[in-house]
């Protein structure tokens, strides 16, 4: 089965826009690895259960930021699973041992994500299992990129332009969770995390305003919260991330013991305090979008 044809198993489009009624902030959040539709095919052709594949997922986070409509400012979604694709990566960022044909030269094959087995299309799940049975070809995994990678970046340059026009500036919050426990492939492994992580490229996707009202926030609430370690920001961090031209992007990761059972996958009895305490986060995020970054 084509990677076309799995749209047909999705009850709404790859990705979806929560749009407030009318946009009153500079701000836009997006969840991109919080998706939990998995293609048929995608799971028949995987040695691993469907609670295994899962272990990948930002699981929930979309919900515990699902106010940011109510507060003016719009979130973006992913349906679709990180473990299928990858949108927190280069367009092709590939594993030339996943394929049985070879890759063409433009496709980055020595990132540190590649090495990893956590490309665009990854190789093994958070815990180092394998996801794939059989070799894969090029074609598909093209097709799968074109499909589901592209249109979700379109989506999210189209926030980001439509707020950089109609503000002047934009603040983009792209919102992740990891795991509790530095997994085998972190540089961490082993270790405890913190509360929170905040990555801003160490201050060169945001303005240190942004991150530190965010961690200000945070702390207040009583959480212990890093920068740029272990996660100093994916790609979306990286690309986006142009604060000269009033483009802000920070990233958000959320430790998974706060709000979930990490082994069975569902929310715990922390959840609805930190939704709540996330729309404290909302708040603030917004509130400073309607400011003038540049004086700050």
């Amino acid at each position: 089965m084509s990677d076309v044809s799995n749209l047909i198993d999705f009850p709404k489009k790859p990705w979806e826009i929560l749009a407030p009624a009318r946009q009153t902030a500079a701000a836009v959040f997006a969840s991109p690895h919080s998706g939990a539709h998995y293609p048929a095919s995608f799971v028949e052709g995987s040695p691993l259960g469907r609670l295994a594949l899962r272990r990948s997922e930002d699981s929930f986070v979309d919900q515990l930021f699902i106010a940011a409509p109510d507060h003016g400012a719009p979130l973006l979604r992913a349906h679709f699973p990180r473990a299928f694709v990858d949108v927190n990566r280069e367009p092709f960022e590939l594993d030339p041992t996943m394929f049985a044909d070879r890759l063409p030269d433009y496709v980055n094959t020595r990132s540190s994500r590649v090495a990893a087995g956590l490309g665009t299309v990854a190789r093994v799940v958070s815990n180092g299992q394998e996801i794939y049975r059989e070799k894969l070809r090029f074609t598909e995994i093209a097709e799968r990129i074109k499909v589901y990678y592209r249109p979700y970046h379109r989506a999210l340059r189209g926030l980001i332009d439509a707020t950089l026009k109609d503000f002047g500036h934009c603040i983009l919050i792209d919102c992740h969770s990891m795991p509790s426990i530095g997994g085998p492939l972190d540089p961490d492994a082993g270790r405890g995390r913190a509360d929170f992580v905040l990555g801003d490229c160490f201050g060169a996707a945001c303005a240190n305003v942004v991150t530190s009202t965010v961690e200000n926030v945070l702390q207040a609430q009583g959480y212990n919260v890093a920068r740029n370690k272990p996660f100093a920001g994916g790609f979306t961090t990286r690309n986006y991330g142009r604060p000269r031209d009033g483009l802000h992007v920070l990233q958000i990761e959320i430790n998974r013991g706060l709000y979930m059972d990490e082994k069975r996958i569902r929310p715990n009895q922390g959840f609805g305090l930190l939704a709540a305490q996330m729309t404290d986060v909302v708040q603030a995020v917004t509130m400073l979008g309607r400011m003038d970054l540049a004086a700050e």
